[in-house]
């Protein structure tokens, strides 16, 4: 496995090893001795989690205070743009963000530890994404930063193609007035 730093500190893209013939590919899609000793952090996933979801669906920027959770996140069939906001007050890239393709193609996965929110677009015509989380969810904990906040100013590539959205994802609040992290 490769593991690629991003612009962020903590926030990483792991490239699984595949190993393939005319048959198909083998890959491990995750390894706790394997991570731990590449990443140096030592997770335990409590919960599994699959989405999925038609082109242009936009999900996010979901987050939990009192119950955070790290997250593995992959996709299985299709293509999302991935998406992770630092919501750390105490961190160097408060506000900041972190966009990667995550298809079936590339097999990468992104890992986003506790105190980020987290959302993505569907760049396919659909696309089944799996994440492992590392606490519960926790439906009355939940909050969500606005995917079109300015104050953030994720690079959607929307091309021309209005998201999708919930009608919570439609309400959430600007970084000025997010509850955040210490």
């Amino acid at each position: 496995m490769n593991v690629v730093a991003t612009s962020i500190a903590g926030l990483l893209i792991l490239e699984p090893r595949l190993f393939g013939d005319e048959r198909g590919f083998f890959m491990e899609s995750f390894n706790a001795r394997t991570f731990a000793d590449l990443t140096g952090l030592q997770v335990s996933f409590v919960q599994d989690n699959h989405s999925r979801s038609q082109r242009g669906v936009l999900r996010g920027l979901h987050y939990q205070l009192n119950q955070p959770q790290g997250k593995l996140v992959r996709v299985a069939s299709g293509r999302v743009f991935d998406v992770a906001v630092d919501l750390r007050r105490s961190s160097p890239s408060f506000g900041r963000w972190v966009g990667v393709e995550l298809s079936a193609e590339n097999h990468r996965q992104f890992w986003i530890p506790a105190g980020f929110a987290h959302g993505f677009f569907v760049l396919s015509q659909s696309a089944d994404l799996f994440y492992k989380a590392t606490d519960y969810y926790a439906p009355d904990d939940e909050y969500c930063l606005a995917w079109d906040d300015p104050g953030v100013g994720v690079k959607w590539p929307t091309e021309g193609i209005e998201p999708l959205l919930s009608v919570r994802d439609r309400a959430g609040k600007s970084l000025a007035d997010a509850r955040t992290f210490s």
